[in-house]
């Protein structure tokens, strides 16, 4: 049966010479694959492989098959054009790391609409916004709202963050952050994304943060790899 759902491009790769699999955040069957035949070498079709750059909003009509098989893509449009995400390289960095975090993070195959929503609005923000810089710190930090492990915020006083229980502790430990990394990371803690520009991360600050997030996503979800991209974005930001 088609169905539609709105979609987040999230990994596409070359599958033979002439056709592309694309893996999607769906808003309404959570990890998708789709099997794209011959829209390499098709010069005349609506579905274009353009359509299938990281973190593209799309809205699909497409059969899907049972869990963990390929589905076959019936019609599809773009259902939001981003205007700078593509064109300014700080933001195809972060669009690019980002991307192979979502895919690297979450593989349910199930709804989760808050989730979806969470994905939508912040990409359109990072588009329509020029101060970006410390955008995704602050979106790694509060997806693991929807991924279960949000840091716990009781006792902020403390000197110690225990990455691996996620809590404000006094007791040091073998995965724990302290002293200024401590400092600049509960700057993060509780703030949206329009004020993000007012946290007065040094190039360095930044990148221990990063650091200290990616961990944190380490400890929690089994199987997680560091993204490829990490090493570009770094040095994007340093």
């Amino acid at each position: 049966m088609i169905e539609s759902t709105k979609a987040i491009v999230l990994k596409t790769i070359k599958y033979g010479d002439t056709s592309l699999i694309t893996t999607c955040y769906t808003q309404n069957f959570g990890v998708k694959a789709y099997m794209l035949k011959g829209i390499l070498k098709a010069k005349k079709t609506k579905i274009k492989a353009a359509y299938f750059q990281p973190l593209m909003q799309l809205t699909l009509a497409a059969n899907h098959n049972k869990k963990g098989s390929l589905n076959s893509i019936r019609d599809l449009e773009v259902s939001s054009f981003y205007n700078s995400i593509y064109t300014d390289i700080k933001k195809q960095t972060i669009a690019l790391f980002l991307a192979e975090i979502v895919y690297n993070a979450i593989r349910e195959e199930e709804q989760n609409s808050t989730l979806y929503e969470y994905l939508e609005t912040s990409f359109l923000w990072l588009d329509t916004h020029t101060a970006i810089s410390n955008f995704h710190l602050l979106f790694l930090l509060n997806l693991t709202k929807f991924l279960g492990f949000y840091p716990e915020t009781n006792f902020m006083s403390a000197s110690y963050f225990d990455l691996l229980e996620g809590t404000f502790t006094n007791k040091a430990t073998s995965n724990c952050v302290s002293g200024d990394n401590l400092v600049q990371f509960k700057k993060l803690l509780g703030i949206n994304f329009d004020v993000i520009h007012t946290i007065d991360f040094t190039a360095s600050n930044r990148q221990e943060v990063l650091s200290i997030l990616i961990q944190y996503f380490e400890l929690h979800l089994e199987g997680f790899k560091k993204p490829k991209s990490l090493v570009v974005l770094r040095s994007i930001f340093s």
